[in-house]
C-alpha cells in the first residue's frame, strides 16, 4: 500500500465530548483513524504514542490553553498540521496562535464539509512541507505560502481575502497574516478602492519578478 493511500490518523483535543464523538464519528466514515483528548496535557501525552498526521485543537479549554497545547506539540514536531477549533473570529488571536505554530482555523460550530475538505487540503500541504521546508519567518510556512502562491499563479488578478480564502480552502484569517508577510517581502501589492459606504476594500496581487528585483 502507498503511503497516501494509507489511513489518516487524527488527534482531537478538545474538553468538550460530544463534539470528540460527533468528530470521531465523522472520520471514520471517512476511513480515518481518529482518537481524542479532553485536555491539553492528554493531547501531548496521546500525541506521543499514536504520532498522528494531523491534530485539531480547540481554542477555549479549562486549565492549559489551546494556545499553550499548539506550542507544546510544536516542541515534539515542526511538521504535523495543527488545525484550530475556535469561535474566535479576531485576527489578533489568528495571529497569536500562527506565532505559536497552528497551520490554519475551523470555525465552530464545526462543518463537516469544510472540516473534511481542510484536513485533505493540509495533508497534501504536509507533503509539500516536507520539500519547502519552513521558512526562517516565525508563524510562517513554506507549504502554505506556497499554497497562497500557487493560488496567484493561476489567477493573474488582483483579489479579496475573501476570495484567496475560498479559493485555497485555508482560513480567512491565515490568509490575513500570510499576504501581509508577502507584502513586506514586496511579492504582493495591496490597493484599496473605495465604494459609496463603509471601509475601503483591500485588492491583493502577485507581483511579477520583475517587479520584485527591480536591477537585477
Amino acid at each position: 500500500m502507498s503511503r497516501t493511500s494509507e489511513p489518516i490518523t487524527i488527534l482531537i483535543v478538545d474538553d468538550e465530548k460530544d463534539i470528540c464523538e460527533s468528530l470521531e464519528e465523522l472520520f471514520r466514515f471517512q476511513g480515518w483513524k481518529a482518537f481524542s483528548a479532553g485536555n491539553v496535557q492528554a493531547g501531548v501525552q496521546s500525541f506521543r504514542e499514536i504520532r498522528p498526521d494531523i491534530v485539531l485543537m480547540d481554542y477555549h479549554m479549562p486549565g492549559v490553553s489551546g494556545i499553550e497545547g499548539v506550542l507544546r506539540i510544536r516542541r515534539l514536531s515542526q511538521e504535523v498540521p495543527i488545525i484550530v477549533l475556535t469561535i474566535e473570529e479576531s485576527q489578533e488571536v489568528a495571529d497569536e496562535f500562527l506565532d505559536a505554530g497552528a497551520s490554519d482555523f475551523a470555525l465552530k460550530p464545526v462543518k463537516a464539509p469544510d472540516i473534511v475538505s481542510r484536513i485533505r487540503m493540509h495533508i497534501r500541504m504536509s507533503r509539500l512541507e516536507k520539500e519547502l521546508r519552513q521558512t526562517s519567518v516565525k508563524g510562517i510556512s513554506g507549504g502554505t505560502l506556497g499554497i497562497i502562491e500557487q493560488y496567484f499563479e493561476t489567477t493573474g488578478e488582483y483579489c479579496t481575502v475573501n476570495e484567496i480564502a475560498n479559493g485555497t480552502g485555508l482560513a480567512y484569517q491565515t490568509v490575513a497574516r500570510y499576504l501581509q508577510h508577502l507584502v513586506n517581502e514586496n511579492k504582493v501589492e495591496m490597493v484599496s478602492t473605495y465604494g459609496k459606504v463603509g471601509r475601503p476594500r483591500q485588492m491583493y496581487r502577485a507581483l511579477p519578478k520583475q517587479e520584485k528585483e527591480p536591477g537585477k
